[in-house]
């Protein structure tokens, strides 16, 4: 008998952060569903034929209502690391009511299992946000799921051009001897990395409860960190790709943020 596929429910599914993680789920065999923002479904654009998908605000819990149900694990994207108060868009709001209320869909569908995007305490990222994140860590863990942190750095898109700051970041902390010490966990990422640690971490079962970018990149061998990959046939059939590339779904339009959406 073949096992069934490991069914996976992703928060944030429209975001370029939400696609690439459904991407690397898909590579790695599994059976995603997306949570889309309603009136953002059209951002999917090839992917809507490969998953499952509903129409859903993370802001309104009514609306998550069975959504995880069957599911064995979820991964929460939904954050942001920039407010904006005059809105009613707080850092509280963005980043913690909206893990609050996943995890609370978790309990009553059922699912023990939640991993959550937050951020690492680096210099240069804003206070407030890391606050924010760290209080949606804590909530996980006093309400009793099993709750699996990646703390990650910020990310980037191969290809696409990034501020200086960045670059020397990533020339200066990533590399010895100060990785060592480290502070090579604030080194900025790829997104495909990023994307595919998530997807193999939770599918393979996580070791510790608090992942950083360290974690993530045991998770990828040494030709995927160098961006040398040959995605698996199963994945791109049926797609109209215009290069081959680490995710099958990079011809989507859509703009790559420097940082989670």
């Amino acid at each position: 008998m073949i096992p069934p596929k490991p069914r996976i429910l992703v928060t944030g599914g429209e975001t370029f952060l939400g696609i690439n993680v459904a991407s690397a789920l898909l590579a790695e065999g599994a059976d995603v569903t997306l949570l889309v923002r309603p009136g953002r479904e059209k951002t999917l654009g090839v992917l809507a034929d490969r998953v499952r998908w509903h129409a859903a605000d993370v802001w309104d819990p009514a609306s998550l209502r069975g959504r995880a149900r069957g599911h064995a694990w979820v991964i929460n994207t939904v954050g942001s690391m920039v407010a904006e108060p005059s809105s009613g868009l707080t850092y509280h709001r963005l980043n913690v009511v909206s893990a609050r209320n996943v995890a609370n869909m978790c309990i009553s569908d059922g699912v023990s299992n939640i991993l959550l995007f937050s951020v690492v305490g680096a210099p240069w990222v804003n206070r407030q946000y890391v606050r924010a994140k760290r209080e949606a860590e804590t909530y996980l863990a006093r309400i009793g799921l099993n709750g699996v942190i990646v703390r990650a750095p910020l990310v980037y898109a191969r290809g696409t051009p990034r501020p200086f700051f960045y670059r020397l970041v990533g020339a200066v902390f990533g590399k010895p001897p100060l990785s060592w010490l480290g502070l090579g966990q604030w080194s900025p990422l790829p997104l495909d990395v990023v994307a595919r640690g998530v997807a193999r971490l939770v599918l393979r079962g996580p070791t510790r409860r608090i992942n950083y970018a360290s974690d993530l990149r045991r998770l990828n061998t040494r030709d995927e960190l160098r961006g040398v990959v040959n995605v698996p046939p199963q994945v791109t059939q049926g797609l109209q790709m215009t290069t081959e590339s680490a995710l099958p779904f990079d011809s989507i339009d859509d703009n790559a943020p420097f940082g989670w959406t």
